[in-house]
């Protein structure tokens, strides 16, 4: 029997991680074993950390006490199995821990794609339980592994956005604002919305990413943090916040009072300054689910058809951006663990894409 070594973090204190091993666990019926040779780690996973009670990221990959298991976006090979439709030798695209390996338990099995049937997992958003087999897919996916991990989860987070401000009319504004566009998620939006050309493109970030992201040519508008003035006050406006910057969305409704249509709260860069004050002027700030989008167009549009336009789209920004975004490689649990604290802490500027590996 192996071991598997993980990175735990405090659910409480999410800047204290610490690394875990401990010998595999031996296969149940239907179980595939999966090594995890890459992943991506990005805002979104701090998102994933920081909402992780309130959708129940937590509870995918449960830890013990007070620790939990960051989930991340990756590609792993099955090495051992117990299931008849799933083989040794598949390559798998998903959503895996922080870690060297884990478990799976294999569903619903589709040419390219199976479901994880983990009794625990049932109650939580299909999204996230579905594995891709990259054998069942195009060789231009194939090619793009790296992508997938990095860029896929945030650009396709973009696409369902943009396609529920579409599907909405936009709730009738005339200029869409992103908080933290210089975010991947936020950028890709901000271009998905630029192409469409059909609502003016804000894009709000502090003052050392403007450089960045005035280089991708996505806004119609550039503004740093504390330079809000420089909005209209007098356009009806959506706000996409990837920043889960509190005084700044109270900042914002102020300034734009009962012009504020939309307030739609996405991400959360700025994790540890979220709070902000009660009944603000506008449109109330509501969080958005993306899967439940993606369940919506799921049953108007047919299983996974979404999905598909949303990738499609994803790999068009990601070739698009290529030479913008720097891949840089971390490998061990403890350098992995160290990348953690510092993208807590927003000390990964956004031109670095930073994948990992955690090996025995």
């Amino acid at each position: 029997m192996g071991s598997v070594r993980e990175v735990w973090v405090n659910r409480k204190d999410l800047r204290d991680a610490k690394i875990v091993e401990a010998s595999s666990c031996p296969l149940e019926a239907g179980q595939v074993r999966v090594a995890i040779d890459r992943f991506g780690l990005t805002a979104n996973n701090v998102s994933y950390a920081v909402s992780g009670d309130m959708i129940g990221y937590w509870k995918y990959y449960p830890a013990e006490g007070d620790w939990g298991k960051v989930p991340v976006w990756g590609m792993a090979n099955v090495v051992e199995s117990r299931s008849q439709e799933i083989a040794v030798g598949e390559r798998l695209y998903g959503f895996f821990p922080m870690a060297s390996e884990t478990l799976l338990t294999v569903g619903k099995v589709h040419p390219d794609a199976f479901m994880d049937a983990t009794p625990h997992r049932q109650e939580l958003p299909a999204l996230y339980n579905q594995y891709r087999r990259t054998s069942g897919e195009s060789d231009f996916l194939a090619g793009l592994e790296v992508e997938r991990c990095l860029l896929f989860p945030l650009f396709i987070t973009s696409f369902v956005l943009f396609d529920y401000l579409e599907d909405n009319d936009y709730f009738g504004a005339e200029q869409v604002l992103i908080g933290s566009v210089s975010s991947k998620t936020g950028f890709g939006l901000a271009k998905l919305l630029k192409q469409a050309g059909s609502r003016k493109v804000i894009g709000l970030t502090s003052p050392g990413n403007l450089s960045f992201v005035s280089a991708l040519g996505c806004c119609d508008q550039l503004v740093a943090y504390g330079q809000e003035a420089e909005i209209r006050a007098d356009l009806t406006t959506a706000y996409v916040d990837m920043s889960g910057n509190g005084p700044l969305t109270e900042t914002l409704h102020h300034r734009l009072g009962e012009r504020m249509v939309e307030s739609c709260m996405v991400g959360a860069t700025h994790w540890d300054n979220r709070d902000r004050g009660p009944d603000l002027p506008g449109a109330q700030p509501t969080f958005f689910f993306a899967p439940a989008h993606i369940g919506k167009r799921d049953q108007q549009w047919g299983r996974g058809v979404l999905f598909d336009k949303a990738s499609l789209a994803s790999a068009g920004i990601a070739i698009e951006i290529a030479g913008k975004v720097r891949v840089e490689w971390i490998r061990g649990a403890g350098d992995t663990a160290r990348i953690w604290t510092e993208m807590l802490d927003n000390q990964v500027s956004p031109d670095r894409g930073i994948m990992a590996a955690i090996s025995v």
